[in-house]
């Protein structure tokens, strides 16, 4: 059966750092994607952005929340609606809307839930669109929140838990590099806490408590709706305003607040992993939010030091040196502060003081000496290719869209972001790397096998 979500992303957060795929095109050229942004009375952002050489429509919804919204004691709520938006509405039966779209030709409908956002989209024939509306605004506007159906999720939610972070080797020690160990809890709980929230918090969310979430952030007023694809703009307009246009708008949701989180550092933490059967090393150095001038930066250096074979990392560590048999290494960049991230496992009999040296010295040998042209040249064509290859799906447009609007507040910028890029210089990165990449700006998390910390 096809899942309703994607949290559970095992070690993909880290196996992605550094390929956030902005709209782009080649450089100095501006991408061109017509489209149109309106409002609903209720607040609901439009966006649409129609191609009839596509040969399908991508619906993509997206609510103005993530986990960075959710308070003490009430963490992984919204992975928790993710589950709970296919529990049935009051005209749509339990996963009868997996069912139905499926049954409508639709072979790519999901939704996933990360720090900053919560999307939910599906990918539909042209001649289904009026479907997939119809059922995204049942279940905004009447979403069956039971205590039937929210114990079965939290059931799911915590075997989900279980199976794919608790019981991995290395993801809980991951999770702490990422979250729970890198942001100052006092000062920055909303990135403070991983995405899927904690066993005693799900344990103990009251239907009255899941009820007020609901309504809070699942309304139109927290919400866009993006349409990319085959389908005549009126029609879509008229469709749109018919189910959603009655659906209550609801009061502004409260501030993410989020000042000084990495003010807690330098910090080193040791932790055993019984599921571990070798060692590593994980570092986390404070970085800035996506989308400042810093950023670009950021991600270009992430990218030399760790993305794929030509890499600094993977080349010293890995091939000359022979001492690790993974690295990875990358900017981690959110709506609110980001984090560089760096995981290098050692090969068998390779002491960790060796990997955290070596990748020490990397790092200096960037801050001391920059890179060459040729690396900034070949993490940028990575980059043009990325967002090229992501413009080429209906999908991968409508995610761009929504993106933009929401992250960086103007949904224009697909057409132009990737310059930023592109204008990055070799003296940029050696600026962010001095600037960023000191040992006084770090977290350093080392993991353990259960077997090896006992003797």
């Amino acid at each position: 059966m096809l899942q309703p979500h994607r949290t559970g992303r095992l070690l993909a957060a880290a196996l992605v750092l550094g390929a956030a795929a902005p709209a782009a095109a080649q450089q100095g050229t501006a991408v061109n994607i017509p489209f149109e942004k309106y409002t609903l009375a209720n607040g609901l952002e439009v966006i649409l952005a129609p191609d009839r050489s596509l040969p399908a429509v991508a619906i993509d919804l997206w609510y103005n929340v993530g986990s960075r919204n959710e308070p003490a004691g009430r963490t992984g709520f919204a992975h928790l609606f993710e589950h709970m938006m296919f529990e049935g509405s009051q005209n749509v039966g339990r996963q009868e809307h997996i069912s139905m779209l499926m049954g409508a030709g639709s072979a790519n409908l999901n939704g996933t839930t990360n720090e900053d956002r919560t999307n939910y989209y599906e990918v539909v024939p042209p001649n289904r669109v009026n479907l997939a509306l119809w059922l995204e605004s049942d279940r905004m506007r009447s979403l069956n929140v039971s205590a039937e159906k929210l114990h079965v999720q939290q059931e799911a939610v915590k075997e989900e838990k279980r199976m794919r972070v608790d019981n991995v080797p290395y993801v809980p020690s991951l999770y702490q590099a990422l979250y729970t160990a890198s942001y100052n809890p006092q000062t920055c709980f909303a990135y403070g806490h991983t995405i899927i929230g904690s066993m005693e918090d799900l344990n103990a969310a009251s239907l009255s408590d899941v009820q007020s979430f609901f309504k809070t952030y699942y309304a139109p007023s927290n919400a866009t709706l993006t349409l990319t694809g085959d389908f005549d703009p009126a029609q879509v307009k008229g469709l749109i305003q018919q189910y959603f246009s009655d659906i209550p708008s609801v009061p502004k949701a409260p501030e993410v607040q989020c000042t000084q989180p990495f003010a807690h550092f330098p910090a080193r933490d040791t932790v055993q992993d019984p599921n571990a059967t070798l060692p590593a090393y994980m570092a986390s150095y404070g970085a800035v939010a996506l989308g400042t001038p810093d950023s670009y930066a950021l991600q270009l250096l992430g990218s030399i030091l760790g993305s794929g074979e030509s890499s600094r990392l993977q080349q010293r560590l890995v091939r000359q040196e022979k001492a690790a048999s993974n690295v990875v290494a990358g900017a981690q960049l959110r709506r609110g502060p980001g984090i560089m991230l760096f995981w290098v496992t050692p090969n068998q009999g390779v002491a960790l003081d060796r990997v955290e040296a070596l990748t020490d010295e990397e790092i200096a040998r960037v801050r001391d000496g920059g890179v060459t042209q040729a690396e900034l040249d070949r993490v940028k064509n990575q980059y043009r290719s990325q967002a090229v290859r992501g413009l080429q799906t209906a999908f991968g447009r409508a995610e761009a869209l929504n993106r933009y609007e929401l992250f960086y507040g103007d949904a224009s910028l697909i057409r132009t972001d990737l310059d930023r890029y592109m204008a990055v210089t070799r003296e940029d990165i050696q600026r962010v790397a001095r600037q960023y990449l000191v040992p006084n700006n770090r977290l350093v998390i080392v993991t353990l096998p259960a077997s090896a910390a006992k003797k």
